[in-house]
């Protein structure tokens, strides 16, 4: 990921938590709640293919595709 993928992927982590405590705290109506839902699944999916990317990346540089446990 570019340093603007890790800035936008982060700022839709942040936006997600927000939707998240919005729709815990059940202060809003049920048309704004499937409206933030929305939003939300659509960061979700946004954060899921910009992970993907940056795995794919990952592999080619280790050349093999192999995964390696970047724990260890």
């Amino acid at each position: 990921m570019t340093k603007k993928d890790t800035v936008n992927f982060e700022a839709s982590l942040e936006k997600l938590a927000q939707i998240v405590k919005k729709l815990e705290d059940g202060d809003i109506n049920l048309e704004d709640s499937v409206k933030s839902f929305e939003e939300g699944i659509s960061l979700v999916k946004e954060c899921q293919k910009q992970l993907s990317e940056a795995e794919l990346k990952v592999k080619k540089l280790l050349g093999d595709g192999e995964t390696v446990d970047l724990d260890s």
